[in-house]
């Protein structure tokens, strides 16, 4: 739950409430200097097309889950030649650039899952820390393990940019509704969620999480994906999606790398909020278990 001394954000003043959104979908591979060339390559796209707001999936720059290799590679973020290359591009463009995660090396043997939203400036506006680590067993050969490569983060974050509140979250975040409510509750109108989704979950869960989590909060959501098959042998279900406040597909992207973009009406989160105003609808309650009458 938020700190007790959070309080909701009022969207920033904006005479022109519409911002132009691009989604950058990617096939990161185990070669740091291809994959952000791969990624440079299709935001230049996003940009051409009018996108001001351009997000890139989780692990932008590596797909490299053999044990220890993310570790290996990583540097401090001081360091980190993708994040360097990614804020002098937002600054030749002019845009704000939200990389969906980087590898930054941590403590302990451990990285952390970083999410970088940069300015147009090419200054850092704002981190987040992926909270939740996906650690599953699909099936007898196909474990996932994040704790063994990552730290978790405990901070929820909204960051403000001129035209609109952002909030930030990161893939397996997906799945914990609280999280996003809180994140709309203090403001946020748009929510990011940057994924390498498997492939598996995400043929069953991926547009039907997404979609819930913009209908519970009145936001738009914005998630761009890796997709394919990774050179680690990992399979990422891609289509990338662009999601108004009241649950509708805006833009959807394939199973190949490329760029899709959208126009947001930044005052249907108003009017959708007015409809089901289910955030200023919270009850307190007590959770009680009924013991069981069968002998």
């Amino acid at each position: 739950m938020p700190d007790s001394d959070v309080h909701p954000l009022t969207p920033p003043a904006c005479p022109q409430r519409r911002l132009k959104v691009g989604c950058v979908q990617l096939n990161s591979g185990i070669d740091i200097a291809a994959n952000i060339a791969d990624a440079r390559a299709l935001i230049r796209e996003a940009a051409a097309s009018g996108a001001r707001l351009i997000a890139t999936p989780e692990m932008t720059s590596l797909m490299n889950h053999a044990p220890g290799a993310l570790y290996a590679s990583a540097k401090p973020e001081a360091d980190d030649p993708a994040l360097q290359a990614f804020r002098g591009l937002a600054a030749e463009l002019r845009i704000s650039l939200l990389i969906g995660s980087l590898h930054i090396r941590a403590e302990h043997g451990l990285c952390a899952n970083r999410s970088f939203l940069l300015g147009p400036d090419g200054d850092i506006l704002a981190s987040y820390d992926k909270i939740h680590r996906f650690d599953v067993q699909l099936s007898a050969t196909n474990a996932h393990r994040e704790s063994r490569d990552f730290m978790a983060g405990d901070t929820a974050l909204v960051a403000a940019l001129p035209e609109a509140r952002l909030g930030l979250t990161i893939c397996y975040d997906v799945r914990f509704p609280h999280l996003h409510r809180d994140l709309a509750k203090a403001g946020a109108e748009i929510l990011a969620v940057p994924a390498a989704f498997n492939s598996v979950s995400g043929a069953a869960h991926w547009h039907v999480l997404l979609r819930a989590r913009a209908i519970e909060t009145g936001c738009f959501v914005i998630a761009p994906a890796q997709c394919g098959t990774h050179q680690d042998g990992r399979k990422t279900f891609g289509h990338s999606l662009i999601i108004s406040p009241w649950g509708a597909i805006v833009a959807e992207a394939g199973d190949e790398p490329g760029v899709i973009t959208a126009e947001l009406d930044l005052d249907d989160v108003a009017a959708a909020r007015a409809k089901i105003p289910a955030l200023s609808h919270d009850m307190p309650y007590t959770l009680k278990i009924a013991a069981s009458t069968k002998g």
